[in-house]
């Protein structure tokens, strides 16, 4: 073999290794969405993109890309769910963006999020009892997820574009290009014995490690699928989890234990929270005293410890095993949202909205001595406010968004910057120190909502979805009466630091929202809403 030609072999395989390594270790340590609110923490902060900006907000392009109405139709208010993504998939097939979407007719649905095309679909018998109730709908009530780990995400650089100066390719005479030098320079070792494919929810210590990539659902009858995000193949039985016709939220694959919340007493199954142990398959579960609060279920420190919160109190549960070590009760009041878990000045913190309309912040270390700061009513009492988001900006603010109803906010410090508040607003508080104390400093009220969802925060943008939905707590209306007195989402892109609104989707959304919420990862923006219709709104990009 010529010198030339062994240069060209050497540098081929050097680059294939080179490029198996950073698939496996974007694929085990990626920024993706990969569970209920983004990450297990439930912030909602997706930290680095490479398309979304305020700069690039503030300029036109920004708009629906596509839409597409899927295979399921609504249980209820319940239909499909907000996607868990997989922005860069290399697999048989060849380069993808994913999309794996929930229905609430026990269906699993694979979209090329590029494309908008149908990349893979499941469906699973299961019987549940049709056609429920609002609370009680039946079939898949909680999002699909992708196995992850409980420490906190990493802060990517946003995939596209060059991270480092341009440098030439160019060598000295007679001597070809640089890169290929270097590469012929340094031989790679042996390639790694074959290993075995990892279990669901055990990704391996090695991001060299060859893996399966798995995508997690759970069923209406109470069963764990583990497909392959390849081709949506289900390679073993699933697993009886949960008892059927249970109201499931917050599914997560955490370092090996599934983890899911039951709420509203569905076929009897009390409020709490389940784990199953996927190597043993062993359930444990904790029952909650009161009713289960939020929409995520519970959430996790780095630690992988599991705080949840519930009409009563405020607890801490042992990973696995569920054991209660901790728990608060707030008096007067219990909570409204599933709690946040955030660091702060090399603090772990936990923040959760209680059902007075306050905003309280925790020290999960001293939980037994109450709240280390408390923020003023800002909302109408009761709002379902779902969960609670967070991000710190580039000096080291940590800032704290919540829904809220009614115009309460602007009795708490806040002024209408953006126009009147009648229906409701996203609240962005600032988290401040003042002589060794916390306390919550108003930041900015959106514009106008109407019952707003959990807000996303994109790399200094926060998406806010106005969601239409008529929600009222009287038995009394029927489903036909909240379904014509809802009206049309509108998502926003506002301004993080001063909450001005950069985009609105107008009227391109024709349905309300209620199940479906947000999703956000390599520059696009998902909602689901209640007809079923999935609509991806980023910028347009060449085919």
């Amino acid at each position: 073999m010529s010198v030339k030609r062994s240069n060209v072999v050497v540098a081929a395989t050097s680059l294939a290794y080179l490029l198996t390594a950073v698939v496996a270790f974007g694929q085990r340590n990626t920024g993706d969405w990969m569970t209920a609110a983004f990450d297990p923490q439930r912030s909602s902060w997706v930290r680095s993109d490479g398309k979304i900006s305020p700069a690039s907000m503030s300029k036109p392009g920004f708009e629906l890309v596509w839409k597409v109405k899927l295979n399921s139709e609504p249980r209820q208010l319940q239909n499909t769910t907000a996607p868990a993504l997989f922005d860069f998939y290399i697999g048989y097939r060849g380069f993808r963006s994913l999309g794996f979407f929930g229905s609430s007719q026990d269906r699993v649905i694979a979209l090329d999020t590029d494309l908008a095309r149908l990349e893979w679909e499941q469906s699973f018998s299961s019987s549940v009892p049709s056609p429920g109730t609002i609370p009680c709908p039946g079939g898949m009530t909680s999002t699909v997820t992708r196995p992850t780990v409980a420490s906190y995400p990493m802060p990517f650089a946003p995939r596209g574009g060059r991270g480092t100066p341009a440098k030439s390719g160019v060598g000295l005479p007679h001597e070809g290009a640089i890169t290929l030098r270097a590469l012929a320079e340094a031989r790679p070792a042996p390639p790694p014995k074959p290993a075995a494919p990892a279990k669901p929810g055990t990704p391996s210590d090695s991001p060299f490690a060859p893996r399966v990539q798995w995508v997690m659902a759970l069923t209406g009858d109470g069963k764990l699928h583990s497909l392959w995000v390849s081709n949506g193949h289900e390679p073993e039985p699933p697993v009886s989890f949960l008892p059927p016709g249970a109201h499931a939220v917050g599914l997560i694959v955490l370092d090996g234990t599934a983890y899911a919340a039951t709420i509203h007493g569905c076929s009897g199954v009390d409020d709490g929270v389940w784990a199953m142990d996927l190597a043993t398959k062993k359930v444990t579960r904790w029952k909650a005293t009161g009713k289960l609060a939020g929409s995520a279920g519970p959430a996790f420190g780095p630690d992988g410890m599991v705080y949840v919160a519930t009409s009563n109190e405020l607890a801490v549960l042992a990973p696995k095993s569920l054991a209660p070590l901790k728990s608060f009760t707030l008096s007067g009041a219990g909570f409204r949202s599933s709690p946040l878990v955030f660091e702060h000045k090399a603090k772990d913190w936990l923040a959760v909205a209680s059902a007075d309309g306050r905003l309280h912040v925790f020290d999960p270390a001293q939980l037994d001595k109450g709240p280390v700061a408390s923020s003023p009513v800002y909302s109408a009492p009761e709002y379902a406010t779902g969960t609670v988001s967070s991000w710190q900006d580039s000096a080291g603010q940590r800032w704290i968004l919540v829904p809220a109803a009614g115009d309460a906010a602007l009795g708490a410090g806040f002024r209408p910057a953006h126009g009147e508040i009648r229906d409701g607003a996203i609240v962005a508080w600032k988290l401040v120190e003042r002589n060794g104390s916390w306390a919550f400093e108003p930041g900015w009220v959106s514009t106008n909502m109407i019952s707003p969802h959990p807000p996303v925060i994109v790399n200094g943008v926060v998406f806010a979805l106005s969601s239409g939905e008529f929600r009222t707590s009287d038995p009394a209306i029927l489903l036909s009466e909240r379904l014509r007195r809802s009206r049309p989402a509108v998502l926003y892109a506002l301004d993080a630091t001063t909450g001005k609104t950069l985009w609105s989707s107008g009227n391109a959304i024709h349905s309300f929202v209620h199940s479906g919420g947000l999703s956000a990862g390599g520059g696009r923006v998902y909602v689901a809403t209640h007809d079923g219709t999935q609509y991806a709104f980023g910028f347009p990009m060449e085919h």
